[in-house]
């Protein structure tokens, strides 16, 4: 590390990466209510426009896992300048786009240069800032990555009902060249960079199998589980993944160092990680389907649903952040998980006639138990590794957090269908003179409350793993006495 950088360069850095990192977010989340949109434009599927969200989570979670290389090779203002060029080319690209086939294309290549911001972001902050300061700086970031999200619905549906559909695009580009020329004229490096070799054969085997499963599992929700492509990709995807790790553990300068799972505390927040992230995509799907099909709302009140909970989750997560400082990640993963526990209950037996204000109220109890949790979680998992490995396991819990997602958004979508096909066969036989648009309307809301009892139960499981999580003394103190231990050993 830098021994020369200041308090006031650390903000500088700090305020530089985390704009690019919102930006980062935005661009990936403004596409999500475009999608029907674009299917008109460019005169396409659902399958075939689904590649613009599937495309991008794809490339996302093949860079994520030679982030760690790429971190140790080249500086962090050559990784973030050409993250952003990368992210500026993509949305011009985007925006001046004749047909489907160029969107697409830079859709891709904005996927290369978000894939590797929020990690970069994450290991910035171990290099600069002590384990005991890390859970307010982590709040700040927590700030821009769930704000991002939180206004991207309203402010997409905006641009779409009142100017053309490029300015989702074009309205990027003027604050991408602005961040590019902050980080030319403020940003420092921040860790010595190294001579470091690619393993050829671990991106390879990297890039097939997770790519297949993403691939596999993103495809299992249109396609369906008994699909030839879905189950090939899967199996495949889980044998090169397997070869992956084994090569991984046996090669003394690993692609993805997988001895981060040594830590306790980091195994435990990975397994965490991967129920809550399973919890969000799932919610984020099943409530719009229940709005929508269930209950006839629009897009846009489905969207103004989830902004009031998603700003809350946005301004609370710096405080999160410091209460983590002084507690630690036990009583915030408890408090948290007992808000989430709540918010599934409370929709565990939907109808008709539950109001838009109680579902909106439920949901800003959902996202006050998400801001006691996702930022949180990344800290106490990166403050248990010591630096060497803090790049490793930012890459980590990326790849674990994409392969999550995709799981969790093809088993959703799974046990939302089954359940839906049952009740609706169910009602058909109950009530012979129901018609088709009301048997779907009460099949799609049965099916919702379903899943959601599924989502309930994966929330008992992460509370009762939290328990396993160390009090903060307890915590620092193990923490200290592992890393020194594997120090010694040589682990890096």
């Amino acid at each position: 590390m830098n021994k020369e950088i200041t308090e006031k360069s650390k903000k500088i850095i700090l305020i530089i990466l985390i704009a690019g990192c919102f930006l980062s977010t935005l661009n990936q989340t403004l596409l999500n209510v475009a999608l029907s949109s674009f299917m008109d434009i460019f005169d396409v599927t659902a399958a075939t426009v689904q590649w613009l969200s599937t495309g991008y989570m794809l490339v996302n979670g093949v860079l994520v896992t030679i982030t760690a290389f790429l971190m140790k090779r080249f500086s962090t203002r050559q990784l973030f300048i050409s993250s952003m060029f990368f992210l500026l080319i993509g949305s011009i690209l985007c925006a001046f786009s004749p047909n489907f086939a160029i969107l697409l294309t830079g859709r891709m290549i904005q996927a290369i240069g978000a894939g590797i911001i929020i990690p970069l972001l994450m290991t910035v902050v171990l290099y600069l800032y002590s384990s005991e300061k890390r859970g307010g700086i982590m709040g700040t970031i927590g700030f821009a990555i769930i704000f991002a999200p939180a206004i991207a619905p309203t402010l997409s549906g905006f641009i779409l009902e009142y100017v053309s559909w490029r300015w989702l695009f074009i309205g990027l580009a003027p604050f991408l060249l602005i961040i590019i020329v902050l980080a030319f004229k403020y940003l420092t490096n921040v860790a010595e960079t190294t001579k470091a070799k690619l393993d050829i054969v671990s991106v390879i085997l990297s890039t097939i199998g997770f790519g297949s499963i993403l691939f596999g599992f993103s495809s299992a929700g249109s396609k369906g589980w008994d699909n030839s492509i879905v189950l090939t990709t899967i199996i495949v995807g889980a044998i090169v993944t397997t070869l992956f790790c084994l090569r991984q553990i046996k090669s003394n300068d690993p692609l993805l160092n997988l001895s981060v799972f040594k830590y306790k505390i980091f195994t435990l927040t990975s397994f965490i990680n991967i129920l809550i992230t399973l919890i969000m995509y799932a919610d984020l799907i099943l409530l719009p389907l229940y709005l929508q099909n269930g209950r006839g709302f629009t897009a846009l009140e489905a969207g103004f649903l989830l902004l009031p909970g998603a700003v809350i989750n946005a301004f609370l997560s710096p405080v999160t952040g410091r209460m983590y400082d002084k507690y630690g990640a036990r009583p915030l993963f408890i408090t948290g998980l007992l808000f989430i526990i709540i918010s599934m209950w409370g929709v565990i037996d939907l109808t008709e006639s539950t109001s838009y204000m109680y579902l909106m109220v439920r949901t800003c109890i959902l996202r006050i138990g998400l801001s006691f949790i996702t930022m949180p979680l990344n800290t106490a998992g990166l403050n248990a590794l010591p630096r060497q490995l803090g790049s490793h396991g930012s890459a980590v819990n990326n790849t674990v957090r994409q392969l999550a997602g995709a799981i969790g958004t093809a088993v959703v979508i799974t046990v939302y269908s089954t359940l839906s096909t049952s009740h609706a066969s169910e009602l058909s036989i109950e009530n012979v003179n129901i018609s088709a648009v009301q048997l779907a309307k009460l099949a799609s809301i049965y099916g919702s409350s379903g899943a959601y009892l599924f989502m309930l139960v994966l929330s008992f499981v992460a509370l009762i793993v939290t328990f396993f999580m160390p009090a903060k003394k307890t915590e620092k103190r193990k923490n200290k006495g592992k890393k020194t231990a594997l120090e010694q050993r040589g682990i890096r």
